[in-house]
């Protein structure tokens, strides 16, 4: 880590990429105003101090968007440096079970195919994961 990336705040996040049985994954964008606002991304959030990976995405996704969900293999790890912060997304995929999605901590959701994704802006960090998809 450079010496400027380790003055900056850093966020540990696990981070969905949920599949429903139509092979569709769930985006939500995010409410404007805020830092990234009105951009899509990939349903997570920060990990807690003693908290796993997955719990902390199972926790993430039943708070923001009121579903259950099985998480799976883990697709991609990546750190990336904002201006801001430093970030480290743990990317999971994840499978819907039950719930209908819901915009609780989000502007709005949306079930789309990995060839739509190219359609919604996304921050930075994550055109890793969609490259990460279209390679898997």
């Amino acid at each position: 880590m450079s010496q400027t990336s380790a003055l900056l705040p850093h966020k540990s996040i696990g981070v969905a990429v949920i599949w429903n049985e139509q092979r569709q994954i769930l985006i939500d964008r995010r409410r404007p105003g805020g830092l990234m606002g009105g951009l899509w991304e990939f349903p997570g959030g920060k990990i807690e101090p003693g908290e796993t990976v997955v719990e902390c995405i199972k926790r993430e996704i039943k708070e923001e968007l009121g579903i259950e969900i099985e998480v799976g293999d883990r697709l991609i790890v990546i750190d990336y440096i904002y201006s801001q912060f430093s970030i480290t997304l743990n990317v999971h995929h994840c499978q819907h079970l039950t719930g209908i999605p819901q915009p609780i901590e989000s502007e709005e959701v949306r079930w789309v195919t990995l060839d739509q994704l190219d359609q919604y802006p996304f921050p930075a960090a994550n055109i890793q994961i969609i490259n990460a998809l279209r390679k898997n």
